[in-house]
């Protein structure tokens, strides 16, 4: 078979040949009980960079000793792109959120060997669902990978935010001591209301890690949690995302882009929010009307946005996101710690260890099979 996978590139400074740590802390299974992944074997030390084209996900030994055809590119967007020449005879297309490649209808139409479209992480929203089950096209991710990678990105980008360490930084590496500047934005997060929109592994790994801030912890899910994890949490439940907004004073979005999320949070929903709140977005750009939230911000309505996602990705360089005020943006960087990288790696070789051997792919892995949603996809991306 012929696989292909899209990477970011790699550093401008070249692939590492050294790393900051030795090794990474064994993690054998998530909250709740779900293990790691479990391939038969990986060719990679654990803490290697492997999104990166030079990384490879650590694939090409397993699959050329299978005899599979092998190609990696980090050229995906423009006109004649390698992944568009490549993706014509491909059997398995492999990408990462992080660098996603857009599997489109017309793409699968030009592809007719297509068989798996592979995430390496978690969020298959940039392959087209609907048209993948059309055309018997299986949908996998390594579920749960980077999950807790998400939730402690998104902890700091609040106290980021709320704290003003972004600009206090940049006082001091300029040589400033500029102390009334710096703290003339700078809150407590104490006493504030904190909501996620969406309550599924990340959502409640930032509720639960948010918990000893002693913040007021809310949220908004069309599957409500179970009362004693409400309890124990301290969680309230609201029955929309808008009766959400209005109440919290810092909002978390973790939601699934669907077209019932797309621009939920639109100029009204915004301006429904109290003066002064905070937004933070680690699941989907789209998920926000763009202008709309740069005019909250430069009117004052808003205190601050912080986001990992934009649309599309990479972002152009005159995206508006990239100067508007008070913004505390990251490249699509939250899921893809080095330690991230050595799960979701794994998982991704465990799931073509399955699909090329003719074995099931684990039900927590599937996004589509079959001609309609499966496992977890049936979960996350159903409407209601």
């Amino acid at each position: 078979m012929k696989v292909v996978c899209v990477l970011y590139p790699d550093p401008v400074t070249g692939h590492p040949t050294m790393y900051p740590r030795d090794s990474l802390p064994t993690i054998s299974s998530y909250p709740g009980g779900q293990t790691t992944p479990t391939p038969e074997a990986i060719d990679f030390r654990p803490g290697e960079l492997l999104g990166d084209v030079t990384g490879e996900l650590g694939l090409r030994k397993y699959l050329e000793a299978q005899g599979h055809t092998f190609v990696v590119t980090s050229d995906k967007d423009w006109p004649d792109s390698e992944l568009d020449r490549e993706l014509a005879d491909a059997d398995i297309v492999i990408s990462q959120p992080f660098w996603p490649a857009y599997i489109t209808r017309e793409r699968m139409t030009k592809a007719p060997k297509l068989k798996l479209a592979l995430t390496a992480g978690i969020g298959s929203d940039h392959v087209d669902l609907t048209a993948a089950a059309e055309r018997g096209i299986t949908v996998a991710e390594v579920t749960f990978s980077n999950s807790i990678s998400v939730a402690e990105h998104t902890v700091m980008m609040i106290l980021s935010l709320v704290r003003n360490y972004i600009p206090s930084h940049e006082w001091a590496e300029k040589g400033g001591w500029n102390i009334a500047d710096c703290v003339s934005r700078s809150y407590d997060v104490e006493g504030m209301q904190l909501g996620v929109i969406a309550a599924g592994r990340i959502g409640r790994a930032v509720l639960e890690r948010m918990k000893p801030f002693s913040v007021g912890l809310h949220y908004y899910d069309f599957r409500r949690l179970p009362a004693a994890m409400e309890k124990d949490l301290g969680l309230i439940w609201h029955e929309t995302a808008a009766d959400l907004a209005r109440a919290c004073d810092i909002v978390s979005l973790h939601c699934p882009l669907t077209p019932a999320t797309e621009n939920m949070f639109d100029a009204k929903m915004i301006a429904s929010m109290k003066r002064g709140s905070y937004i933070v977005n680690t699941a989907r750009a789209k998920l926000i009307d763009r202008d709309a939230l740069v005019k909250a911000l430069e009117d004052g309505h808003l205190a601050g946005y912080a986001g990992d996602v934009w649309f599309p990705q990479p972002a152009p360089d005159d995206h508006p996101w990239r100067t508007m005020p008070w913004n505390g943006m990251t490249p699509h960087i939250s899921g893809t710690s080095l330690s991230a990288q050595a799960r979701y790696a794994a998982g991704t070789r465990e799931i073509l260890e399955c699909f090329l051997s003719g074995r099931a792919i684990r039900d927590e892995y599937l996004i589509v099979q079959g001609g309609g949603l499966a496992g977890t996809g049936a979960k996350s991306y159903a409407t209601s």
